[in-house]
């Protein structure tokens, strides 16, 4: 069951379908777009402090996990096709920022639109008590997602120890 959710999720069928939709599919790709969310930084996409904080390059490779160069790519990109454009810090004078411009923010908002219709249609058939009892859990097994990748072997090591092990042997034979 996690194995088709992750499969799905990585071929990103809400993203494209919500491109194809709008009509946005010939303009935007989901890098693009996926750079347009990070750039607004909503608090339930990047957490509290994201709707808080001005967006600099840094900040877009941070929250899209990319190498800064890459972001930079690709902001340049944005900002050339009237998507987002670089302003002054209104906290630091000597810092730039990246804001999403008219275009870039419709967009944005346009999707979110599209992605919320889509899990409302999906949720309409639950009940309120389903609604209730399942928003918690995804909260908690989403705050587990974040924390996985911190999990190591150490909290582990015996059983990590025989997996090697059998890993091992497999390749001996």
């Amino acid at each position: 069951m996690i194995q088709n959710w992750r499969r799905r999720f990585f071929r990103r069928d809400l993203g494209l379908s919500a491109l194809k939709a709008l009509g946005l599919d010939s303009e935007l790709d989901l890098t693009q777009l996926d750079l347009l969310f990070a750039i607004r930084g909503p608090v339930n996409e990047y957490g509290e402090d994201a709707s808080k904080e001005e967006t600099m390059v840094s900040t877009v490779a941070e929250r899209l996990r990319i190498d800064p160069s890459r972001a930079s790519r690709l902001v340049s990109d944005m900002i050339a096709r009237g998507f987002a454009q670089r302003a002054v810090s209104q906290c630091d004078a000597r810092r730039t920022i990246v804001e999403l411009t008219e275009k870039g923010d419709a967009v944005v908002d346009a999707a979110r639109k599209f992605k919320f219709l889509v899990m409302g249609q999906f949720l309409s058939g639950w009940s309120e008590t389903e609604i209730a009892t399942f928003l918690p859990l995804m909260e908690r097994f989403s705050a587990w997602t974040d924390e996985a990748p911190e999990i190591g072997a150490e909290h582990f090591p015996q059983e990590v120890a025989d997996i090697a092990r059998a890993l091992a042997k497999k390749y001996q034979d």
